[in-house]
């Protein structure tokens, strides 16, 4: 990148560069006839009129006009309208174009910036957080954008207005303009030694800033060990020490930099002194006119805000160069990959085959520790070979060398005829698989995570609108890559298919090779589905909650295990905050644990006299369990299963039974709403207080009928109402097939009506349905709402999705029980059968299901084999099983 700004901005928008330069030139000669007309209305329209004719000079030259002097006043008036409308839309236009200019320029960098971190070799991402890139492209460039725009074009235009505006004072009066810029030197001198100071200020800040952004991400990314050691006060000390330190300097930078807005402001009130004493003097002594002394006050009106402008750039201009030097300096670090490396066009890329050879491969970390020293091997691509050794022997350095993950320090790799380190990416990308024991998935779904791994470019146009050439333009002047996101960029040829519906087939595939399928499908049991999105699942639900509901009805022994959900019907499994809305809360417009805080809820129960009475049961519940919490420790069991009362709370609401003893009245309104909110909770079945009769039952049922049928306009859509024949939007599939509570008293009725559903769903031939619902189940951030199993699962699996010539695979399995771990590596291997394997192992005896053994000690190859020979023999290998 350009060392510069100012290199930067040329190289990317010279020519609208010298466009702008050429509007501003055109926009001067319009500023000068605004300034000169008022002179003429007052001397030659108004003051002192010597026509008809009237003459009016222009630059040099005199027109005449042949009008009476109301006409001519008129016409003079109406000129400098105009001029002034001219005025305002040169502004408009040239300030609009900086602006798209700036941004243009901005989305070029950030995007430039961002492709290089794509190129940073990984040893970079050890020293660097991503608290520190990530506040740099979305924050710290953003000035840039506001300044590229005016790099060039701001010192002409209002550098020009200055000149042109002291121009005029000068042709009305020398000496006034001479006092005009009088003061002019001194702020020249003055103000650059006081913004020195400021800029390295400014420097200081942000890189405080970036140490508090990398302290903030550490923080986030270790809060579990923050917890576990009790640092709590620790971080925030850290923290606060860094906020005072960004204060001290953030309040040095506001002093010193309103002082010099204090000494600019001094100054440009001084020079009307001048004006009104000088210019006063002249007027009366004759030697100017009064026209001229109010044309001249006017024009030094308009001169002070160019000069403050240029100020402003000047100062504008230090703080982004201290910034895009500091950008500069951290987005160009050594050995990053070249941009050649990524860019790929027209054919995929040729079948990696041949031999994999390593001949004296070195690599050291940026310490020059050699955590892999003279390497060496050769083993033919097709072949399943393992790589075992110690934790610190150097096997997964040397695994991320095989995958050009990172690039040796000496030595040399080479796959058949070519050198591993010359591939480009869209060779060793697609040819290669690597899965790490962290696997990092993106903030997408399951299913997108699957098929991370297939998509290189877009091979086919988006569904819908296509996307506007605008669009494709403003790309192409932004220097990012013209390829449409929204597009299908899915190589289905890739993963051995010729279509969506087979890419899902051969998912379901993968899925079963890395024991990954039974956790999607019980992901896609509690997954929430739209059914106007997706009718044909709903309506294949529907189907089995029929059936469900018939089979738990006839089997014996299962009729009595789920209460299903009648309209008419108290569900006594169920809370009573559960009947009374009869559905499920779809935002937070009403909300379960504030049913007694809602209004509308309030006003149902007021009309049906119900709002003491459920006040009344949440007193006697709140009363039962203190009783029966009274000696237990917090962490009792029955907390649990009376989940009314949190232990911290118990203290407030004994405080709250006793003051309610002889009336419900002495109590605070927010008092009453939280016994009410107890009685919401209580389930008749589970918690078998006596509290709820049959009266209450009917009430209840009353009070649901009115909930729904009076529901106002802005609660429309806040409940998913149940309906036996409808599909419930806000509940799982799970839900929407049992649609009812599984029956509290009868042992092991969770497991028993899961493994009934279970059994119907493979039935009725579903379990492809659920888990194409699990396929789209939000991954989180890097896959946060997985488990790390999970992650590892999923990361093998797309690994074999993308049925590479070479599969590496980094102790990915660790994570995995010993039974599990076999079964994949078996199950992967076969999937593998003619196709490469490399395979990083912890357990040196599951090197057993390879045909080639590597055995790693400091960082070299102490052994190579098939695995019964290297067994056979004292030596590495034998040392490493017996130690299992």
């Amino acid at each position: 990148m350009e060392p510069s700004i100012f290199k930067y901005i040329l190289r990317y928008s010279a020519r609208q560069q010298v466009f702008l330069l050429c509007v501003i030139l055109a926009y001067y000669p319009f500023l000068y006839l605004s300034l000169e007309l008022p002179k003429l209305i007052v001397n030659r329209a108004i003051e002192d009129p010597v026509g008809p004719p009237f003459g009016v000079p222009i630059f040099g030259y005199e027109f005449k006009l042949d009008l009476d002097q109301i006409p001519f006043l008129l016409v003079l008036c109406f000129g400098y309208l105009f001029f002034v409308f001219c005025n305002g839309g040169f502004k408009y236009y040239i300030n609009v174009y900086k602006g798209q200019m700036g941004e243009r320029l901005l989305r070029r960098l950030r995007y430039q910036l961002y492709n290089r971190i794509l190129r940073f070799p990984l040893q970079r991402f050890r020293k660097t957080s991503q608290g520190e890139l990530i506040p740099i492209i979305t924050a710290e460039v953003e000035p840039l954008g506001g300044f590229i725009g005016t790099a060039y074009a701001d010192p002409l235009f209002f550098g020009g207005q200055l000149v042109i505006i002291l121009t005029f004072i000068m042709v009305q009066d020398p000496m006034l303009g001479m006092a005009s810029i009088a003061l002019y030197p001194v702020q020249m001198y003055v103000i650059p030694k006081l913004q020195r100071k400021v800029n390295l200020l400014g420097k200081e800040r942000v890189q405080n800033v970036r140490r508090l952004s990398e302290h903030i991400g550490e923080s986030v990314a270790g809060v579990v060990e923050v917890h576990a050691n009790d640092t709590s006060n620790l971080e925030l000390s850290r923290f606060a020490e860094r906020l005072g330190r960004i204060y001290e300097i953030r309040y040095e930078i506001y002093r010193r930099k309103f002082f010099i807005k204090f000494l600019n402001n001094f100054i440009d009130k001084l020079t009307p002194f001048f004006f009104f004493s000088i210019g006063g003097y002249l007027v009366i002594a004759g030697d100017l006119t009064f026209g001229a002394l109010v044309a001249v006050l006017a024009a030094y009106k308009e001169l002070a805000a160019p000069w403050k402008e240029l100020l402003t750039w000047y100062q504008q201009k230090e703080d982004v160069r201290i910034k895009y030097e500091q950008v500069i300096e951290q987005f160009d670090p050594d050995g990053m990959l070249p941009s050649d490396m990524q860019e790929m066009e027209g054919e995929p890329p040729s079948i990696l085959d041949g031999e994999l050879v390593a001949n004296n491969v070195a690599f050291a970390d940026e310490d020059g520790a050699r955590l892999v020293d003279g390497a060496s091997f050769k083993v033919d691509m097709q072949r399943h070979t393992a790589i075992v050794g110690a934790g610190a022997s150097g096997k997964q350095e040397f695994a991320m060398l095989l995958a050009r993950l990172m690039e040796p320090t000496r030595g040399k790799i080479a796959v058949g005829d070519s050198d591993l380190s010359d591939l480009p990416e869209a060779v060793t990308g697609r040819r290669m698989a690597y899965v790490g024991p962290q696997a990092y998935l993106c903030n997408g779904t399951i299913g997108d995570n699957l098929v991370y791994g297939l998509k290189h470019r877009p091979l086919r146009e988006r569904d819908g609108e296509a996307r506007s050439q605008r669009e494709i333009t403003e790309a192409q002047l932004a220097g990012n890559i013209e390829y449409d996101y929204q597009a299908d960029w899915v190589d289905y040829a890739a993963a051995g298919v010729s279509g969506p519906e087979e890419l899902k087939e051969r998912i379901i595939e993968v899925l079963h090779l890395s024991e990954f399928e039974r956790d999607v499908y019980q992901i896609g049991l509690r997954g929430v589905i739209d059914p106007a999105q997706r009718p044909d699942v709903a309506e294949r639900i529907l189907t089995a909650r029929k059936a469900f509901s018939e089979r738990v009805a006839t089997e014996s022994g299962r009729a009595n295990l789920v209460e299903r959900f009648d309209i008419e019907r108290y569900n006594r499994n169920a809370s009573l905050g559960e009947n009374l809305l009869f559905g499920i809360p779809v935002d937070d417009r009403l909300g379960m644990d504030s049913l007694s805080e809602h209004a509308y809820v309030r006003k149902v129960l007021d009309e049906l006299d119900l709002t003491n009475e459920l006040t009344s049961i949440g007193r006697q519940v709140a009363a039962t369990m203190i009783e029966i919490f009274a000696d237990l420790p917090p962490d009792h069991e029955f907390f649990e299963q009376y989940s009314f009362i949190a232990a911290d709370d118990l203290e407030e609401f004994e405080s709250i039974v006793e003051r309610s003893k002889n009336s419900l009245d002495n109590l605070e309104e927010d008092e009453r709403r939280n016994l009410m909110a107890l009685s919401f909770l209580l389930v008749a079945e589970r918690h078998r207080l006596g509290l709820i009769d049959n009266e209450l039952e009917t009430k209840i049922l009353e009070a649901r009928r009115a909930f729904r049928a009076q529901l106002p306009e802005n609660l429309s859509g806040a409940v998913a109402f149940f309906d036996d024949e409808a599909y419930c939007p806000a509940a799982s599939l799970q839900d929407n097939i049992l649609f009812g509570k599984v029956a509290y008293g009868h042992a092991h009725a969770d497991t028993r009506v899961g493994d009934l559903m279970q059994e119907l769903i493979e039935e009725l031939e579903l379990t492809r349905t659920v888990v194409d619902v699990g396929l789209e189940f939000p991954a989180g951030v890097g896959g946060a709402r997985l488990t790390n199993l999970q992650r590892q699962k999923l990361a093998i699996s797309r690994a074999l999705l993308k049925r590479s010539d070479m599969t590496i695979i980094n102790e990915a399995t660790e994570a995995l029980d010993v039974q599990t771990q076999e079964r994949v590596i078996a199950n992967v291997l076969e999937d593998c059968a003619g196709r490469g394997v490399i395979w990083v192992m912890n357990r040196a005896g599951a090197a057993r299901h390879f045909d080639h053994v590597l055995v790693m000690q400091d960082g070299r190859v102490a052994e190579q084999g098939p695995f019964d020979e290297l067994n056979g023999r004292a030596g590495a290998f034998k040392k490493l099983l017996d130690a299992a």
